[in-house]
């Protein structure tokens, strides 16, 4: 009688513990993780750069890259003086905890206060994979259309807060914010929705300031 190995489950056990480790690093050394999701092409990294340039000089933070190829968008993150740490995944479509291990062998945990995690874009498999963050947060822009929250759930479910990127383009294109944002809410109830052009830095005070009121509550001293 053949028997039936549940791989998948394996995996994912196995990356269950090692993000448990990432994350108790973090809460030693009081730093707040963040994992940034999207499909390719949303506007993480620019989102990211607009992100530099309000906080590099107020806190500390360092930014993860995971991309399947190139250092592209870790050479834009450091053009603002920010640490950027790449990771090629060499084919894969996500990050996992040991990716993220790895890297932080690269940073100095304690001389930082906010760590990006700039996932790779793809709005399935990053969702299944725990990273050790603290908060999950996925961009979605509006010229994907609205019905991405419904053709792909999890990852909105699992958000603590949802930004909608790319808002300039709204009077241009058929995006029915509404619906987008009861698709959303449907789904998830408690985390924010954020409007945001990053290219044209509208809407960045809203969520930089939630994003920054997380710091504060994880470290109140």
């Amino acid at each position: 009688m053949a028997e039936r190995i549940h791989l998948e489950q394996h995996v994912l056990q196995g990356n269950k513990l090692i993000a448990g480790q990432n994350r108790d690093r973090f809460q030693r050394h009081h730093v707040l993780a963040v994992n940034v999701l999207s499909s390719p092409g949303a506007g993480k990294t620019t989102l990211l750069e607009r992100l530099a340039e309000q906080l590099k000089t107020k806190l500390r933070m360092a930014v993860i890259e995971g991309d399947i190829a190139t250092t592209l968008d870790s050479e834009r993150i450091a053009a603002h003086g920010v640490q950027a740490v790449q990771i090629n995944t060499h084919g894969a479509c996500h990050l996992d905890a040991r990716m993220v291990m790895q890297a932080l062998e690269y940073v100095e945990l304690a001389d930082i206060d906010l760590l990006i995690i700039e996932n790779v874009g793809n709005l399935v498999c990053p969702a299944e994979f725990d990273l050790g963050e603290e908060l999950d947060i996925v961009v979605l822009s509006a010229t994907e259309g609205e019905d991405k929250v419904a053709k792909y759930p999890f990852v909105f479910k699992k958000a603590d807060a949802v930004i909608l990127n790319k808002t300039d383009l709204l009077p241009y294109i058929p995006f029915d914010v509404e619906r987008f944002e009861a698709e959303v809410r449907l789904l998830n109830v408690a985390a924010p929705i954020f409007q945001v052009s990053a290219l044209k830095r509208d809407g960045l005070d809203e969520w930089i300031g939630w994003l920054c009121g997380k710091l504060e509550a994880a470290d109140p001293q």
